[in-house]
């Protein structure tokens, strides 16, 4: 992290109590799924990712300053190149107005920050989120710090020790490193994680759009609101 926008060092922080979202926990309130599917907002993946980080790094009025700095800015650009940093989007048009990112370790992913623009649009792009890295096989989404915005979305705290056995579950769930001839299909036949599985689910006879995945298959996929 930095200490601002403007700062030119960056330190690492280790809080006592981590912040996560079980994925099994996480709250689709009736508003919320009634939102998602609605499909106002386009939501993509890795579309965007330098303009989302870049949103995020913005200041806004519950947030003055920022700890995404150029150097931290340019670190997650060069993680994204490689494959391990990730977006989601959320688009009222060919407008960007909502979206997160974050870094996938094994079956952990870890949330990074989030933007919104537009009314839900951050939820969304949570619930998106979830949904994803429920369908690859993920066990941690790691959020850090709790604000009030993920406490309402099911975000819990937990100690130091409950999140390194998380973690290290997370890490286990990679198995061994594969090569590049096992490819995409022999991960998912292993059950290993995997965030670009969503992508390729086949589409359900139910649909009213077209298309693999929609907001309705999002909420299908959440399952129970509350």
């Amino acid at each position: 992290m930095a200490d601002s926008r403007a700062a030119r060092e960056i330190f690492w922080v280790e809080p006592k109590r981590r912040g996560v979202l079980p994925l099994d926990g996480f709250r689709l309130s009736h508003s919320l799924a009634k939102r998602v599917r609605s499909d106002r907002f386009r939501v993509t993946a890795n579309q965007a990712f330098g303009r989302v980080v870049s949103l995020c790094a913005e200041p806004s009025p519950d947030r003055p300053d920022t700890w995404i700095n150029p150097q931290i800015e340019g670190a997650y650009g060069d993680l994204h190149a490689r494959g391990h940093a990730h977006s989601i989007e959320c688009w009222l048009g060919d407008e960007l107005v909502g979206g997160l990112y974050g870094v996938t370790l094994g079956g952990a992913f870890f949330g990074e920050s989030m933007f919104s623009r537009e009314s839900d649009a951050s939820k969304v792009a949570l619930a998106w989120l979830v949904a994803r890295l429920r369908v690859g096989n993920f066990v941690l989404l790691d959020c850090q710090f709790i604000t009030d915005h993920l406490a309402s979305l099911g975000a819990i705290e937990i100690s130091r020790d409950d999140y390194v056995s998380l973690l290290d579950a997370a890490l286990g769930a990679a198995g061994p490193v594969a090569g590049a001839a096992a490819g995409a299909a022999s991960s998912a036949a292993a059950g290993l994680p995997d965030f670009f599985a969503l992508d390729r689910l086949p589409p359900d006879p139910a649909e009213t759009v077209s298309g693999p995945v929609s907001g309705w298959r999002i909420v299908q996929l959440l399952g129970q609101t509350s």
